[in-house]
């Protein structure tokens, strides 16, 4: 029988600690992510996880307590847990769910340094495409055979799933969760947002160009190949990521403490 993980399995481990230059800026950086993804319509009330592995250690991440909004984040709120579950630093408010999706790609990825998953509307539909997502745009291309996919296995509470998750995103930036939703990775914040931004504008000009009706002009492969290979001269996250802390900055800059 497949083990379901509970409130009950998260314990805490000793009081507070001292927080790290290195880990508190990935603090900021994580709370940053939690108020775009606010602020771009990629949240969900209280549900759903980003994760970002803190720096230093092998297995340990941060993530948001359970029960807070994403504008409700901020850097030093983020809980610290290890590859079991166990509760580091912070309330042992976890996300089951959160767990088991973001250790299943920490514990075996350790390029994949940040972990966002969505259940983005504007794309959520692709989800349940049984074709997928098709690329019909140029932005799009830079994700082109970047992006995995994952069957749905109901909500996502046994550890048993965490070896298929880990296996169907290996070698990708995006995994498209069938009839469930997205994630997306990178070896930090920024790269993290902007392929979960592209993917799910990819999917949002899939569902819009269908919606016309209209024959659809879907490129030669040889053209898709070519345009991904030249965005590896443009590496995502790069120069947007400063500008969108500054879009942070000037909405709210609680998210910073």
């Amino acid at each position: 029988m497949a083990y379901e993980l509970k409130a009950e399995d998260f314990s805490v481990q000793g009081g507070h600690a001292n927080i790290s230059k290195e880990e508190w800026d990935a603090r900021v950086d994580l709370a940053a992510l939690y108020r775009l993804a606010n602020m771009y319509g990629y949240d969900d009330l209280i549900w759903n996880h980003i994760t970002m592995r803190v720096p230093g250690t092998d297995h340990q991440f941060l993530l948001n307590r359970f029960g807070l909004l994403y504008n409700e984040v901020t850097a030093s709120n983020l809980i610290k847990v290890d590859e079991q579950g166990k509760v580091l630093y912070g309330p042992p408010d976890v996300n089951t769910a959160g767990f088991v999706i973001h250790s299943a790609i920490h514990n075996t990825h350790h390029d994949m340094k940040v972990v966002f998953h969505s259940h983005a509307p504007a794309g959520l539909a692709i989800t349940a495409l049984q074709d997928g997502l098709e690329f019909l745009t140029q932005d799009g291309s830079m994700l082109w055979g970047d992006i995995g996919y994952h069957d749905w296995e109901g909500l996502s509470l046994t550890l048993e799933e965490r070896d298929r998750l880990a296996k169907n995103i290996e070698g990708k930036k995006c995994l498209i969760m069938k009839n469930h939703g997205f994630l997306a990775v990178g070896a930090n914040a920024g790269e993290a947002f902007m392929n979960l931004y592209y993917t799910v504008r990819a999917c949002r000009v899939l569902i819009d160009a269908y919606s016309t009706g209209l024959k659809l002009d879907k490129s030669r492969e040889d053209i898709w190949r070519l345009a991904h290979r030249q965005y590896d001269d443009f590496p995502l996250g790069k120069y947007e990521w400063p500008a969108l802390l500054r879009q942070c900055d000037r909405v709210d800059p609680s998210y910073r403490y």
